[in-house]
């Protein structure tokens, strides 16, 4: 394992084990990090997981991305485009595709979920400089990426029924995807702007030099600009409030309301699917806990009438009970 120390920690039941890969003490030593603790930092809902790695004054952060369950080459693509743009994605310091381990810029401690929790003074003015970079990566011609076309977005709303549906009991419908179809053509094949798709509290840094850094952004693709925007502000893992929604909203410029509802609406209900999916098959039972929050946001985006052909197939296959039975311990 080289000279790396490795300081791993006990993991509650279905948690990700959190000790490092056989080749990282390799690695680390290769990278002329061969004298580094190597200490747990965080898994994710994929198999990626992540490591501080301390020497000294020196810090990085080891990304453990183990093929052939994860590719790194997305994340590298995506993040060396996004700094070429002046944007704040960590830089590579090492890498070794073959083991999927990177060694990566360390952004520091401050996540913006745990900041804005604990100073909710600050809540409003580091949303709106969420709400600014988002302007600012709107406002460049897209990356060079594939396009978040019809059949993605209809492939991501398929977990739902795919996954969500037999896990609190309901039988297999029919028109799920025809529903979506008939909606979606205003958002689909839109590919104006970078999507990060996952651009959330838990994925913005505040750095120390002012501005935020940028995690997870590996899933990237080129669509339409309302819908990091929905990911922003219709956060499956904290609440934002609805005065603050509307005043983001308001910042970012003119949103297509309708636009907004759709994509919200398609990611809520892929996003079910895959919390679904990580209990039952990945035995990460912890993401059920915000299924309330995220049905919250489906109900509300359904209501618009650009959803009405939607919304009649969950009225008609999905009772009020069924979603309610998966969160309350009944699946």
């Amino acid at each position: 394992m080289g000279g790396a120390r490795f300081m791993g920690r006990p993991m509650a039941a279905g948690s990700t084990p959190m000790t490092p890969p056989a080749a990282a003490g390799a690695f680390l030593t290769a990278a002329g990090w061969g004298g580094a603790a190597v200490l747990p930092l965080a898994g994710d809902a994929s198999f990626r997981r992540y490591f501080r790695v301390v020497e000294g004054d020196r810090r990085a952060v080891l990304m453990d991305a183990p093929p052939p369950h994860e590719d790194p080459r997305p994340f590298l693509a995506v993040g060396a485009w996004l700094r070429g743009e002046g944007f704040a994605a960590p830089a590579v310091l090492a890498e070794d595709l073959a083991a999927g381990l990177v060694l990566l810029e360390d952004l520091g401690d401050d996540r913006v979920a745990e900041v804005v929790a604990g100073e909710p003074a600050r809540e409003d003015a580091v949303y709106r400089a969420a709400v600014a970079l988002l302007r600012d990566l709107h406002a460049r011609p897209a990356a060079p990426l594939p396009p978040y076309d019809m059949a993605v977005l209809l492939r991501e709303a398929a977990l739902f029924p795919e996954w969500y549906m037999p896990a609190v009991g309901l039988p297999p419908a029919p028109g799920f995807a025809e529903a979506w179809e008939a909606v979606l053509a205003p958002v689909a094949d839109v590919a104006a702007v970078t999507v990060l798709r996952d651009y959330h509290a838990e994925n913005l840094m505040l750095l120390a030099g002012g501005g935020l850094g940028l995690l997870d952004f590996q899933d990237a693709l080129a669509g339409h600009p309302a819908y990091d925007l929905v990911s922003l502000l219709q956060d499956a893992r904290r609440d934002v409030p609805p005065a603050l929604e509307a005043a983001m909203l308001a910042a970012y410029g003119p949103v297509d309301p309708a636009a907004y509802a759709l994509l919200g609406a398609q990611r809520n209900a892929k996003i079910l699917g895959i919390f679904a999916r990580l209990a039952h098959r990945d035995g990460k039972p912890r993401y059920l806990a915000y299924q309330p929050r995220v049905w919250g946001y489906l109900e509300r985006d359904l209501a618009h009438p650009a959803l009405t052909p939607v919304r009649a197939w969950f009225d008609a296959h999905v009772p009020a009970a069924a979603r309610a039975a998966f969160w309350n311990g009944h699946a």
